[in-house]
């Protein structure tokens, strides 16, 4: 238990710049006491004390602003950075040395079926090892979000996200490739360290490129029918008609 303590202790201090040193961790940041409490109410409610567990929780949340349900479970070197309003839902399952940040939501989306056969339903997201999750960001449902994986701020993901990779947008969607993030080290509120442009706005910037080349040809065609002869209509009399040198036949006989 204490060496937990110590590595819990030991990961904020390499992950926030803002840590001055392990008492200041231990004795001031709500984070780190929400893990603590945690670690003791599901240790009571994996031995059947579920009341007891509930009102540890309870307690937790009323001094530290987070919510963790007693059930859900965490690895080692768990990083909380600020944290108000964070939420970890019952079946969440989080890997080592994962990191969020305030107001993300690890939250179950109820199956559309017997309620009676919900109660050890897995509802709530998987976060594999060193996955960064920055703030306000909501995983929903029984979904899996890859070992490195970052999720940006205030990304919405709802369904599975691959190994190694960063995430943006509503709903989130692949910005920067395994190759680039995997290699790369800890990075604050799960911000990709690489000029990545929303994917969104590169297919709105095709579109609008497609646009102008559209309108452009469209432009020529106008300028070549305008330079154009306009066409002759049937039946119209044109000043070739009385040259001297063509005899129209159906005015042979006629007076003048």
């Amino acid at each position: 238990m204490f060496k937990t303590i110590r590595e819990d202790i030991q990961s904020v201090m390499e992950r926030d710049p803002a840590a001055r040193s392990k008492l200041e961790v231990g004795l001031l940041y709500p984070g780190f006491h929400a893990v603590l409490m945690h670690r003791l109410s599901h240790a009571l409610w994996v031995r059947g004390w579920k009341l007891s567990a509930r009102f540890f929780s309870t307690i937790a949340r009323f001094f530290t602003g987070i919510e963790i349900h007693p059930g859900a479970v965490i690895g080692r070197r768990f990083v909380i950075d600020h944290g108000a309003g964070l939420v970890i839902g019952e079946t969440s399952e989080i890997g080592n040395d994962v990191t969020l940040y305030h107001a993300v939501t690890l939250g179950g989306i109820t199956p559309a079926v017997d309620s009676s056969s919900q109660v050890n339903q897995k509802r709530h997201p998987t976060l594999e090892d060193g996955v960064i999750v920055g703030s306000g960001a909501q995983i929903l449902g029984s979904i899996t979000v890859g070992a490195g994986a970052r999720v940006g701020a205030n990304a919405v993901a709802l369904h599975d996200i691959p190994p190694g990779v960063s995430v943006v947008g509503i709903p989130a969607r692949v910005v920067v490739p395994r190759s680039v993030t995997k290699s790369s080290g800890f990075a604050a509120y799960g911000a990709p360290d690489c000029d990545a442009p929303d994917p969104m706005a590169r297919a709105v910037d095709g579109l609008l490129e497609q646009v102008a080349t559209m309108s452009a040809r469209i432009e020529d065609l106008e300028r070549q029918l305008k330079n154009k002869p306009a066409p002759i209509p049937p039946g119209h009399i044109t000043s070739e008609d009385f040259n001297d040198d063509k005899t129209d036949d159906s005015v042979k006989g006629e007076k003048p």
